[in-house]
């Protein structure tokens, strides 16, 4: 029997293309599976075959747990029994005990023939999704071989691949027998069906076919540096030239604007549109937000936005329809975008003026006429005036030495009282609220003053109570608000 059991190993590993220590595994899964049945199908048995003489012995085992944690005496036993037989013996090791192998006769290797092929099936699958992943390939061509509730299942040469619905390319009508090319998502190794998982809507995708069309890419003359999409109906690629003989718009619509053309047909007709890529934010954006034309923009490091000014005829050209051309341009450069016309900009401007103008007024203790000056020079905050460094502000023509020490002097003791206003309060805020994700040491003092001094008190506002008390943006209110009141949700489950 041993030697007939060697044979078939062979003779599978032949077949099947794969390698005999997997079918050895799978025959060894195969008769613990058929050995449970006679003894009892709770039971955990392992079977060792040997890969030389085809030899094999069977083992029934028990993982030792803590004493008080047998949740079933089948398969476990508690630490202090399983020492009785072996002294040494520590937690989440196994006690085996050798058993009377069954005879791997007709009913043995019914019992087994299943386990043995859905196993070697697995490896076949394995080898294939290997062999394939070996070649690298990120832009896939196949065949939809068949409809599944939406999603085409693809086959490309011998493995199968899943587009699901959401990641194909609205009113696209595939059917089977069509050729079609995909992203290569992601992969999927748990999954019992198709484990490529591909894209049609992907921006990864576009900037795949631009590849293919424009040989410049590959040769390192051209660089695609970001893509955003709406599906079908629109995208924006950035792109840069490592030559400056190349112009990279030009190179990528191509002669008569044959490039751009086959990668538009491939997408279901998707206009493109292909801006310049910049290392200057600002230059970027304006790039990004053509064809409308920008008359000023503002960058705010801080928050990662840009206020951008269009005049009245090109505010419906910048935001496009439904907003895709704004919400493109933001995806694309990676930065906030606020649109607004001239008149709204003067107004934004205007409002925060007055506002940086009263806290000057008020903890400067200074008349409006030099507050106007500081603003005027670019002042926006208390820090600027106590740390600009004294030769910036010994610039200031109208004011002279004295004064600016005087200014600066003021804004300092301003700023060292609300440190130390902030310390006493920090003093009545309890840990748990310090310890939320995007909570700092200011926002807490600023919290503790209107008497939010713990999580409790934080989850309990509304998002519109905390923007009142804080000044902060409401994105970051809301998401403070969620993370005060996740504990509530984890408590129900």
């Amino acid at each position: 029997m041993s030697r007939e059991l060697l044979l078939l190993v062979d003779a599978l590993a032949r077949e099947k293309n794969v390698a005999r220590d997997i079918v050895f595994d799978a025959l060894e899964q195969a008769l613990a599976q058929a050995t449970k049945k006679r003894v009892n199908d709770e039971a955990d048995i392992r079977v060792e075959i040997d890969h030389e003489t085809g030899d094999y012995e069977a083992f029934r085992r028990w993982l030792v747990v803590a004493d008080g944690a047998v949740e079933n005496p089948e398969v476990q036993k508690g630490l202090t029994e399983a020492r009785r037989e072996i002294s040494d013996i520590g937690l989440e090791e196994y006690i085996e005990e050798a058993m009377e192998p069954i005879d791997f006769g007709r009913i043995g290797a019914q019992a087994a023939k299943q386990v043995i092929l859905q196993k070697i099936r697995d490896a076949e699958r394995e080898q294939m999704l290997n062999d394939f992943l070996e070649r690298k390939e990120h832009l896939i061509s196949g065949t939809v071989k068949r409809l599944d509730r939406g999603s085409a299942v693809i086959e490309v040469g011998r493995i199968e691949a899943l587009l699901p619905r959401d990641q194909m390319i609205p009113k696209e009508n595939l059917r089977p027998g069509d050729r079609v090319r995909a992203w290569l998502m992601k992969i999927d190794r748990q999954a019992r069906g198709p484990q490529l998982i591909l894209s049609r809507t992907a921006p990864e995708f576009i900037m795949k076919l631009f590849e293919l069309e424009v040989p410049e890419i590959e040769d390192g003359l051209l660089d695609i540096k970001a893509a955003a999409r709406d599906a079908g109906m629109r995208a924006k690629i950035a792109v840069k030239s490592n030559d400056p003989r190349v112009d990279p718009i030009g190179t990528c619509v191509g002669m008569r604007g044959s490039r751009v053309t086959a990668v538009t047909n491939e997408l279901s007709g998707e206009r493109v549109d292909i801006i310049n890529w910049s290392a200057d934010p600002a230059q970027f954006v304006i790039g990004a937000l053509a064809p409308a034309e920008v008359q000023s923009i503002m960058v705010d490091e801080e928050k990662h936005a840009m206020d951008v000014v269009v005049d009245e005829a090109n505010l419906a050209i910048a935001i496009g329809r439904g907003g895709q051309n704004v919400r493109l341009a933001s995806e694309l450069t990676g930065w906030t975008i606020n649109l607004m016309t001239v008149e709204q900009s003067r107004e934004k401007s205007a409002s925060e003026s007055a506002t940086i103008r009263a806290l000057f007024v008020e903890k400067l203790d200074v008349d409006e006429e030099v507050a106007n000056i500081l603003i005027e020079e670019g002042f926006s905050s208390l820090e600027e005036v106590a740390y600009v460094p004294l030769a910036e502000m010994l610039e200031i023509d109208a004011f002279d030495e004295a004064v600016v020490n005087e200014l600066r002097e003021r804004a300092r003791n301003v700023l060292l009282t609300a440190a130390i206003v902030d310390e006493e309060q920090l003093d009545k805020v309890s840990e748990d609220l310090l310890a939320l994700e995007g909570m700092d040491a200011a926002l807490a003092a600023k919290l503790a003053t209107n008497g939010v001094t713990d999580r409790e008190a934080l989850a309990d506002l509304a998002v519109d109570e905390l923007i009142e008390m804080t000044g902060m943006d409401a994105d970051r209110a809301k998401n403070l608000i969620v993370v005060a009141r996740a504990h509530w949700f984890a408590e129900e489950e």
